[in-house]
């Protein structure tokens, strides 16, 4: 992944599949002090990445300041974000873009379980 900085942020785009759909989401922050990943509902429904209010639960993700936003955490089985698959992923569902201007946000947690390296001398993420 290329790492394009935007107004101080590393900004990146993915490929996010689901359910044999794929869709190309850009300004998606690479943010390590954000513990949870998290997409924008409006950007991910295309693909059938939806609220699962069943298996799922809502809860509050807090940015700096202490504002919050209501979003929903739940486990998505069998999806792929830049052709990394996760058979079994937490992440959370929320208003991303209309709210911080951004399409997800991608947590330490994707980058623990994908071995992610953030070079910031050549702007990559390998």
């Amino acid at each position: 992944m290329k790492i394009e900085m935007y107004d101080g942020l590393p900004l990146v785009s993915v490929l996010l599949s689901y359910n044999g759909k794929t869709i190309h989401l850009n300004d998606v922050l690479l943010d390590t002090g954000c513990s949870t990943t998290i997409f924008d509902t409006d950007e991910v429904e295309a693909i059938g990445l939806i609220i699962d209010r069943t298996n799922g639960r809502p809860k509050r993700m807090y940015g700096i300041g202490g504002e919050s936003e209501l979003c929903y955490e739940q486990i998505v089985s069998d999806i792929k974000i830049n052709h990394h698959l996760f058979n079994s992923f937490q992440l959370q569902l929320g208003i991303t873009k209309e709210t911080y201007g951004f399409n997800g946000i991608l947590g330490i947690d994707f980058m623990v379980e994908s071995g992610a390296i953030i070079d910031l001398k050549e702007m990559v993420v390998k």
